[in-house]
Parts: structure tokens; C-alpha cells; sequence
């Protein structure tokens, strides 16, 4: 039995060797997808990015609420302000204009007389508030007063940014807006009451402290290779469904298959030699892909992956994630009757269990219906695995009920692709 098994890994790895070009890519594909992507995405993992993003100002008000504006937004790391282009000012009409051909992400459009007219409303308000409680003798009374129509910060973006980095920047503008006129309304009150001894603390009162998990009382920070390893692991995994699949088909094209069922040995014995050959090579593509997250990442300006005390736990999830992406490569080599048939579908199912399983896009930023069909997809039981063991530090026995998810995957598509072999031979 042990010497058959034996001899099946033998020739799996003889069929493996015939195709060194596609064995090296199968290998080298992964890293170069990781180092990539995380190279891509670490900005947005950073507290302060390397790279500002100009924005045009439009300052038709000059008064104080714009220049709080200026202020604010210059002070910011993330911006760069133009306020002019070829040393003239700019106007609405020259922002919209290169806003929509590309050349800016941005332009905020302040209306004239915003100061003035934002102080005025204010203190109309702060009047009526005064005269109502009684101060009327003490305080002069309020002329009549002018309507004033609401103001409108324009903001111009460009057709093709995102829709969270319009949503960021329409609140960040909202709280500025919304501090400055706090400040006024508590300066004309101040301004009001007639009492210059009169001071009100204008800081914020409620403020918001996020607290970092600590793991050995170090603060556990995620950045974008805790993120990426893991995801594009998983992608690397589950894309030897491809050359699984094809040499399935290949031995039955070629007769290899037929010949091998003339020998005493059956077709379980057949698909153990290959499920223990594939654990191998996924394997080897997951310590491939944390040595170059651990040695390489430093040098090429990412953070290393931290896998100190993690990587047992992490190699249980890859060993177990390679058993589902092995039973899902067996059913579709048992099925397919071409490699026209399995290479092109082996590789789109990939793309989208990875894309449903949240490899590119969170399951929480999905729509709700897709957040349900996201609970399917192996490749999100291993991604939620090893998010579990590497930024939650859980236990092995924690994530129990999703590497017995991927097993049982395993164990049901190895099943039916028996049982449809077995039904094909014997009709």
C-alpha cells in the first residue's frame, strides 16, 4: 500500500517535470503577484503617505473662513494647494476645467463673501438667543434682520477618483466648516455678553481614541503585508487547480490513465499519490512567499511580516487550504474531457473565488447579497483563517471550524469526482 502511494508521488513529480517553464512560473507568478500589489497598497496602510495629492483653491471670500481653509488643508500631509497655474489666479471656471481633463484630483470653490455672511448669521442668531433670555436692557437691540442665503463650497473631482476618496474629502471639508462655525458662535456670544474675562474653551469635548490590540505588550499595528501575504498566498494555492487539472486530463487523453487502472491499484490510491505531491509544491509556494515577505520586504522599503509565534498556526491554514484547492483541481481534471475545457475554466474559477472570497475587495465593503455568497467561498474560510491566527492571535482551536470547512471541501469534491469517474466507467 505505503510502496504503491510511493510510486504514484514518483510519477506525479515525473509528469511535473516534463513542464519546468509552467512548475517555474507556478512558483514565481506568486511572488512577483505579492510584491507587487503590497508594494501598491502600503500607502493607504501608512499614517502619512510620501506622496501629496495637489488640489486647486478657488478663494473667492478672502476672509478668515478661507484662510482657516488654506491653513488646514496646507498643514495636511496629504495635500499639496495650488492656488494658482502659469502665476495667475484661478478661477472657477480654469479649476472645473482642468479638474475634468485629469490634471488635478480636486478643486475647492469658496463663495464670496462666505466670512462675512457666515459672522452675520451668526450673530443674528446669537441676538435672538440674547434678547429671549432676558438681556435685552443690557445688550443693544438687533437691527432688522437681512436674509442671508445658505453659502455653498463647491468641490470639482475627477471623473475617475474613487468614491471614498470623495467621500474622505467632503467630510474632512464638513468639519472644518462645522469648527469654524463653532468658533464663531462662541466668540459673538463672548462679544455679546460684553465681558472680556468671559473665556469659553473652545476645544473639543468629546475626541476618539482608537485602542491597538498588544500581543507580548507590543501594539500590534496591521499594515498592507499582514494583509497581502496571506490573500495572495491563498491565490497561489488555489491556481495549481490549473496544472492539477490538465495532467488529470493529459492522463486520460494520452491512455496513462487506462493503463494505470490495468495494475493492481485503484483510482484512490491514484489520486493520494497526487494529493500528497500538490500538498508539497503548496507548501513550498507558502514558505516561498514568508521568506520573501520576511527578508526581502525590508529591503525594497515594505515591513516585514511578523510571524513569530504564528507560524505553525499559519502552516496548518496553508496545508489546509492546499487539501481544498487539491479536491477542487481533481473534480475539474475528473470532469473535463480537454485541456481547452479545464485550463481556461480552472483559471476563471480561481479569479472568482478569490474576488467573491475577499482577496481583492473586503467582504465588508460588499454588497449584503454578496457578503452571503462570500460565506461559500473557500478561499474565504483560508483568508479568514489567517487573519484569525496572524492580526487576531487566536488559538488552534479557534480556527478548528474553518480548516474543517476546507478538509470537508476536500473530502466532498474528491468524492464526487470518484464517484463520477466510477459512474463514467462503468456506463
Amino acid at each position: 500500500m505505503l510502496y504503491k502511494i510511493w510510486m504514484s508521488i514518483v510519477k506525479e513529480f515525473l509528469l511535473l517535470k516534463r513542464d519546468l517553464g509552467g512548475l517555474i512560473i507556478l512558483f514565481i507568478m506568486p511572488l512577483i503577484l505579492v510584491i507587487t500589489v503590497t508594494i501598491i497598497q502600503d500607502s493607504t496602510f501608512k499614517t502619512v503617505s510620501d506622496t501629496k495629492i495637489q488640489i486647486l483653491l478657488v478663494d473667492n471670500d478672502k476672509g478668515s473662513v478661507s484662510k482657516t481653509v488654506f491653513d488646514n488643508l496646507q498643514n495636511n500631509n496629504a495635500f499639496d494647494v495650488v492656488t494658482q497655474i502659469d502665476n495667475q489666479p484661478i478661477t472657477e471656471e480654469i479649476a472645473r476645467e482642468n479638474v475634468y481633463k485629469g490634471k488635478f484630483k480636486l478643486a475647492i470653490v469658496i463663495p464670496k463673501d462666505l466670512s462675512v455672511d457666515l459672522q452675520a448669521k451668526v450673530d443674528q442668531n446669537v441676538q435672538n438667543i440674547v434678547s429671549k433670555m432676558g438681556f435685552t436692557d443690557s445688550v443693544a437691540k438687533p437691527e432688522t434682520s437681512k436674509v442671508l442665503q445658505q453659502k455653498e463650497v463647491k468641490l470639482y473631482f475627477d471623473p475617475a477618483v474613487q468614491m471614498s476618496f470623495k467621500t474622505s474629502v467632503m467630510n474632512a471639508i464638513d468639519k472644518m466648516i462645522s469648527q469654524i462655525e463653532t468658533k464663531s458662535i462662541y466668540t459673538t456670544f463672548q462679544n455679546q455678553l460684553g465681558e472680556e474675562n468671559t473665556k469659553f474653551d473652545q476645544k473639543s469635548f468629546i475626541t476618539f481614541k482608537e485602542i491597538i490590540p498588544r500581543i507580548n505588550n507590543k501594539e500590534v499595528l496591521p499594515n498592507s503585508v499582514q494583509h497581502n501575504v496571506p490573500a495572495w498566498t491563498l491565490f497561489a494555492i488555489f491556481f495549481i487547480v490549473i496544472p492539477l487539472s490538465i495532467n488529470i486530463v493529459k492522463e486520460k487523453s494520452q491512455g496513462t490513465f487506462v493503463r494505470l487502472l490495468t495494475n493492481p491499484v485503484s483510482n484512490l490510491i491514484v489520486i493520494i499519490g497526487k494529493t500528497i505531491t500538490y500538498l508539497i509544491i503548496c507548501m513550498i509556494q507558502f514558505y516561498m512567499m514568508v521568506a520573501v515577505a520576511i527578508f526581502l520586504f525590508p529591503h525594497i522599503g515594505l515591513p516585514p511580516l511578523n510571524v513569530e509565534g504564528h507560524l505553525f498556526l499559519m502552516s496548518v491554514v496553508a496545508l489546509f487550504s492546499g487539501f481544498a484547492a487539491i479536491g477542487f483541481g481533481i473534480l475539474l481534471g475528473t470532469v473535463a474531457s480537454t485541456q481547452e475545457q479545464s485550463a481556461p475554466f480552472g483559471a476563471t474559477s480561481v479569479i472568482i473565488l478569490a474576488a467573491v472570497g475577499g482577496v481583492w475587495v473586503p467582504v465588508f465593503a460588499m454588497p449584503k447579497i454578496m457578503q452571503i455568497i462570500a460565506k461559500s467561498s473557500p478561499m474565504n474560510w483560508g483568508l479568514e483563517a489567517f487573519y484569525d491566527v496572524l492580526l487576531r492571535n487566536v488559538s488552534f482551536v479557534e480556527i478548528i471550524p474553518k480548516i474543517s470547512l476546507l478538509f470537508l471541501f476536500f473530502i466532498i469534491t474528491t468524492s464526487i469526482a470518484l464517484f463520477y469517474d466510477k459512474k463514467k466507467r462503468t456506463v
